[in-house]
This record gives structure tokens, C-alpha cells and sequence, in this order.
């Protein structure tokens, strides 16, 4: 049986847990990160020089390294963080190596292949779209003397972070190009898994660039939806894991999606969960996928053993471009 192929769509650590486990399965592995971010190194980078941030593209590549000795020191290579008060501080070496390698090469996903070879990467990391992108969000919550007024809020960061409830987010621009890379990776995939993550700032995005969510749709790919550990963050404060599955919906509301995989402590209703998912098509699948000693950190051997089964019950596709 061929290995399967396998497009992971996210950012930040959530995205990284499910590179980490999915390494255990699969080398043929094509993460697919988000370009939002305007906040702390990779805010920095962006706005100097008009960059994609390279902050989650970073992490991608580090869950990727190689397991020896060579892939593990250039992982912490990348991941080193610079200390001190001076213009290096706060930067990741691995931002500035990457925004190096895009002014030599002139080419993102050519400097991003590079740094995959570096760490000897299982598979590649490929920026969401071909150009930064801004989250807006319309946020309830933000005035005490209307609580039901709406405030947009601007900004990966802002949003991430804001104390009020996100009803909606939008992308600016509103219609990003994609790269024809992770458009096909998404189409010859035989899974497409989205999630965990920050709902609104790294997972529903990929459903907003119109390239990525019509080949999400026209994909022979079984699609995953893999829930939080933990579902009240700041961005979903007050959205249970049934409602997580209902944005999900409103977003993509012809995606069909195969499984929700979720980690039975994480699920505070599961009948209510399991109609969210039978809404998108979806089978529930209920696994543990915390670190024992770490319960809103994800285990990367649990996860990648509840993969693991479920993907063992659908054989690798032939190919799975859609016509």
C-alpha cells in the first residue's frame, strides 16, 4: 500500500502538532500556512521589507525536520529566538533566514523548499496565498453600553487577542492569489486536514481564498477536521465544539467534510457535536489526543496514532486530482 498524500492546512502550533504526528505516517506531506500574521518578529519582517510573514511558515518547516541528529540542530537553529535590546531582539534566526533566501531567490516557495532540504523535511511548506493578508473582524462585546454593537477589529494579532465575540472575519484584500503549488497540493491530496488552530485567524482563512476553497471542494480527497483541545480562547470564548463545526459551515458551506476528529474531553456535548458534524457530512470520530501531563498541548504520538486509524480505514487514492 502506497504511503498516503496528505495537504495539512493551519499555522502556528496547532498546524505544527499536526505535521509532528502526521511525520509518523506519511513523508509525502504538504502544509499549507496561513500569511496573516502581523505581530511580533514576522510583523517586523512584513512591514520592513513586504514579505509574507515567515513566523508560521517557520514552525511548519521545524515539525518537518528530519528525526536525527543533523534535522533536530537545524530545527533549533531555526526556532532560536534572539534576546537582549538590541534590533535582533525578539527576531527567530529561522525568520531572517528564510527572508534571506526570498530576496536571493527572488521565489517563496523556492526558499521554502531550500529550508526543507536544510532540515531534510518530510514533504514541503507553502504559503495559504502569494501575497500578506490582513484579518478583519466584525466583534460584538466591545461596548459595555451596547453590548450587540459591532466593531471591526483589524489585524491577525488584534483579533487573536480581542476580549469581545467574533461574529465574522474577512480577508483583505478579499480575493488573494494563490500559488498554483498549494492549489495542486490540495487536488492531489488523498486527505486535506484542517485544523487544530486559532478557528478564526489560521483555520477558516484557507476557506476564504477563493483558489484553495474551490479546490477544497473539487477535491477526491476524504477531508478531516481535526476540534481544539481547548475550545474557549480569546476568539472563541463562548463558542462551544458543536458552534466550531457551524462556522465551519457558514464559511465553506459547500465543503463537504468526511470526519471530525475530536478528543473526548475537549467535547462538552457530544450528541450536539455529532449533529454538527452529521450537518457537514461528517463522522465523529472521538480519540485522545492530549499530553498526559499537558492537557491543552497535544500529544504528538496520540495524535498520530488517532490518525493512524482513521486513515487506515481508507486506502491510499490512485491519484487525487479531480477532473
Amino acid at each position: 500500500m502506497k504511503p498516503h498524500v496528505v495537504a495539512a492546512l493551519g499555522g502556528g502550533h496547532g498546524l505544527a502538532a499536526t505535521l509532528s504526528a502526521l511525520r509518523f505516517l506519511t513523508d509525502d506531506i504538504s502544509a499549507i500556512v496561513t500569511v496573516a500574521d502581523n505581530g511580533g518578529s514576522s510583523g517586523r519582517l512584513r512591514d520592513e521589507f513586504g514579505v509574507l510573514p515567515p513566523g508560521d511558515l517557520r514552525m511548519a518547516l521545524a515539525a518537518l525536520c528530519d528525526e536525527s541528529e543533523w534535522g533536530h540542530t537545524w530545527r533549533d537553529v531555526l526556532q532560536h529566538r534572539f534576546a537582549g535590546q538590541g534590533p535582533l531582539s525578539g527576531h527567530a534566526l529561522g525568520n531572517l533566514l528564510i527572508v534571506t533566501l526570498w530576496e536571493l531567490l527572488d521565489d517563496p516557495v523556492a526558499g521554502l523548499d531550500l529550508v526543507a532540504r536544510l532540515l531534510r523535511a518530510s514533504g514541503r511548506v507553502l504559503p495559504m496565498a502569494a501575497v500578506p493578508l490582513d484579518i478583519v473582524a466584525e466583534v460584538t462585546g466591545l461596548d459595555p453600553e451596547d453590548p450587540l454593537a459591532r466593531r471591526e477589529v483589524h489585524g491577525q494579532a488584534e483579533v487573536a487577542t480581542t476580549p469581545g465575540h467574533v461574529e465574522r472575519v474577512r480577508l483583505v484584500p478579499e480575493t488573494p492569489p494563490a500559488y498554483p503549488e498549494s492549489v495542486a497540493a490540495i487536488r492531489a491530496a488523498d486527505w486535506v486536514i484542517l485544523g487544530p488552530g486559532s478557528w478564526f485567524t489560521s483555520v477558516m482563512p484557507h476557506l476564504l481564498v477563493p483558489e484553495l476553497g474551490e479546490a477544497l471542494r473539487v477535491t477526491r480527497a476524504r477531508r478531516l477536521v481535526i476540534l481544539n483541545l481547548e475550545m474557549q480562547t480569546t476568539e472563541t470564548d463562548g463558542l462551544t465544539a458543536a458552534a466550531h463545526l457551524d462556522v465551519f459551515a457558514r464559511y465553506a458551506p459547500d465543503v463537504r467534510i468526511d470526519v471530525v476528529l475530536a478528543d473526548p474531553d475537549a467535547v462538552d456535548d457530544v450528541a450536539s457535536v455529532r449533529e454538527a458534524a452529521a450537518r457537514i457530512g461528517a463522522e465523529l470520530v472521538l480519540a485522545p489526543m492530549a499530553a498526559r501531563d499537558r492537557p491543552g498541548t497535544h500529544d504528538r504520538l496520540r495524535l498520530a496514532a488517532a490518525l493512524q486509524d482513521i486513515m487506515a480505514e481508507s486506502p491510499a487514492a490512485p491519484g487525487g486530482m479531480a477532473g
